[in-house]
């Protein structure tokens, strides 16, 4: 998913074995591919936090 300046958005979650989320997080690469923030949002949503 293309995001405002044009950077790729990934959406991952983790689940365990019963589909209960663990963990949900976004991660946001730049046009090159480079992997440039983590956006934890499951279970507490940190807020993006640059790699």
């Amino acid at each position: 998913m293309s995001g405002r300046r044009g950077w790729l958005a990934r959406y991952l979650k983790e689940v365990d074995a019963g589909e209960t989320t663990l963990r949900f997080w976004q991660e946001i690469y730049d046009d090159q591919r480079n992997l440039v923030e983590v956006h934890e949002k499951y279970p507490v949503d940190r807020g993006h936090q640059k790699v």
